[in-house]
């Protein structure tokens, strides 16, 4: 028991209830061994957010500082690895934190507010001689791998673009669930909490891996075309259009006002074919271009702490989300974060709803935005913004540059 990896878990409730049930799967397993818990809300056995698989006496502490204080006085509870599941503004200043006193870290994504805070990090790591692996929880898929040796093999011919969509829904009380929500900035801190860079972060990230971006090197251009029809600073309806290094084309049409709830789905197009990722059923569908045959693949995926345990006893075993391997999504969130603010929809636009269609459960009205589905799939299949395509929402194309009204910032 005490040569097991020693983990503590920063942020206990949300997100930070889901990986408690992953540390708790590892220790049954034989993997690992939870030694503390910090949150400046203690658990509570009687939230939704409880694990049922608890171990009793796991010490909590009110803040990572004050864990790590502790475990110098006791060995036992001294971490190996920290997993931080807390708000996007406090990440860089505890994986600093853990990355200093010695412990590798899984840090959710995304993994910082800013590329500034995100070479720092990267300085950190290096100089403490540690590992930050990143919560983009689909780079543990195998059907990325599904997709890439597809590529390589020639399957799809030459590769001209990536395209994909994410329609989702979330009630007006997911933006006022915490004081971070739905906001730009916080304190003077950057937060930059918003449909491309939180909720939908991994389809974006999911994209720029299947063209070939990991890199902040691997991005040349961004392009952004922001909205928002809720009362928040961040963008709930969102085109992003990058290119690639390599000269890969990357458009996404991202919405939280769909009428309806879909799973994202990305699409690498080639000459000769395309091959379409559901990450969350983690499967790829491939079809020709001539309409002569479709097939689909079925993955498995690795859960990325797991990764991270099998990398700290191998070396030989990569990590799947290092930190620099998301330097080219890290570009796209810097770009959100230097933007103007999102551009209010007008009213006539959105219907104001009330129904169950919030797959997360939160109740009360929701804002949805007509045929904003359709008009996602459009921007992710004409490597369009709604600006461009002519949305209705969408702010009018100024006449000085008819093909460029997005945002754009240049490597």
């Amino acid at each position: 028991m005490q040569d097991l990896p020693r983990i503590a878990l920063v942020g206990i409730h949300g997100y930070g209830a889901h990986q408690r049930r992953i540390i708790a799967n590892l220790e049954a397993s034989g993997r690992a061994r939870l030694v503390a818990l910090a949150d400046p809300r203690p658990p509570d056995a009687d939230s939704p957010d409880a694990p049922s698989s608890d171990r009793p006496g796991v010490p909590w502490f009110p803040d990572l500082r004050a864990l790590l204080d502790a475990s110098a006085a006791d060995p036992t509870t001294r971490p190996d690895v920290v997993v931080v599941a807390t708000p996007i503004h406090t990440h860089a200043d505890l994986a600093t934190l853990a990355l200093r006193a010695g412990a590798d870290v899984l840090l959710e994504k995304p993994p910082t507010a800013s590329l500034d805070e995100l070479d720092r990090l990267l300085g950190t790591a290096a100089e403490a001689g540690r590992e930050v692996q990143v919560g983009f929880q689909t780079f543990g898929s195998a059907a990325l791998d599904v997709v890439h040796d597809a590529v390589r093999a020639g399957e799809l011919g030459d590769v001209t673009d990536v395209g994909a969509v994410g329609t989702w829904v979330r009630a007006e009380s997911y933006f006022t669930r915490a004081d971070w929500a739905g906001r730009r900035a916080l304190g003077g801190r950057p937060v930059v909490d918003g449909v491309v860079t939180n909720p939908l972060a991994h389809a974006v990230a999911t994209a720029l891996h299947l063209a070939g971006a990991r890199t902040t090197d691997d991005v040349a251009t961004v392009e952004l075309d922001q909205y928002r029809a809720n009362d928040i600073e961040a963008d709930d309806t969102s085109a992003v259009r990058v290119v690639t290094t390599d000269g890969i084309r990357v458009t996404l049409g991202l919405t939280l006002c769909a009428a309806e709830h879909a799973d994202p789905i990305v699409t690498v197009r080639g000459t000769r074919g395309t091959a379409t990722l559901d990450y969350y059923a983690d499967t790829v569908t491939f079809r020709a271009a001539d309409g002569s045959g479709e097939r689909t693949v079925a993955a498995a995926r690795t859960n990325l702490l797991a990764n991270l345990l099998d990398h700290r006893a191998d070396p030989a075993v990569p990590l799947l989300a290092p930190l620099r391997g998301t330097g080219a999504f890290m570009r796209v969130l810097d770009a959100v974060r230097a933007a103007p603010d999102p551009t209010p929809i007008a009213p006539e636009h959105v219907d104001v709803v009330q129904d169950d269609a919030d797959t997360r459960g939160d109740g009360g009205p929701r804002r949805v935005v007509r045929d904003v589905a359709a008009w996602c799939q459009r921007v992710a299949a004409q490597g369009a913004t709604f600006a461009e395509l002519g949305a209705p929402f969408a702010r009018p194309v100024g006449p000085a540059d008819p093909t460029r009204p997005a945002r754009e910032v240049t490597a």
